[in-house]
């Protein structure tokens, strides 16, 4: 799977798991509802994650991957702001509340994080 797979991978169980586990996330009252707001809030993170990309695209030295995961969260958490503001707009997702938006960046990001550098390493080619 290539890099930008594991990334959208991670993005989409992030946004899975943040709306399972926080209770400030409502999905919907029905399971297409909840199934439309997480497709919706995966392909908003996808997209603006791939526009604006930040991180490595392999594995990196444990300094090097702190200061990527902090951007990242920041951005994951400017992210699902915007999400907790159009998400009445265009589906039934309700973010409710700055701890809840910090923790979904959080989750998000891990995911990301640990998808990227779990996966298996590129292999190089010999001359």
């Amino acid at each position: 799977m290539s890099d930008q797979g594991r990334r959208k991978l991670g993005v989409l169980v992030g946004v899975s798991l943040a709306g399972a586990l926080l209770p400030g996330i409502t999905l919907g009252a029905e399971t297409v509802d909840a199934a439309f707001s997480v497709l919706f809030a995966t392909v908003v993170l996808a997209v603006l994650t791939q526009l604006i990309l930040i991180g490595p695209s392999g594995r990196v030295p444990l300094p090097a991957l702190l200061a990527f995961g902090l951007a990242g969260f920041v951005q994951d958490a400017l992210i699902w702001w915007l999400i907790s503001w159009l998400g009445p707009k265009m589906s039934d997702l309700r973010v409710e509340g700055l701890g809840t938006i910090l923790l979904a960046a959080l989750i998000t990001r891990a995911t990301v994080v640990l998808l990227s550098q779990l996966s298996p390493a590129a292999e190089t080619a010999e001359d």
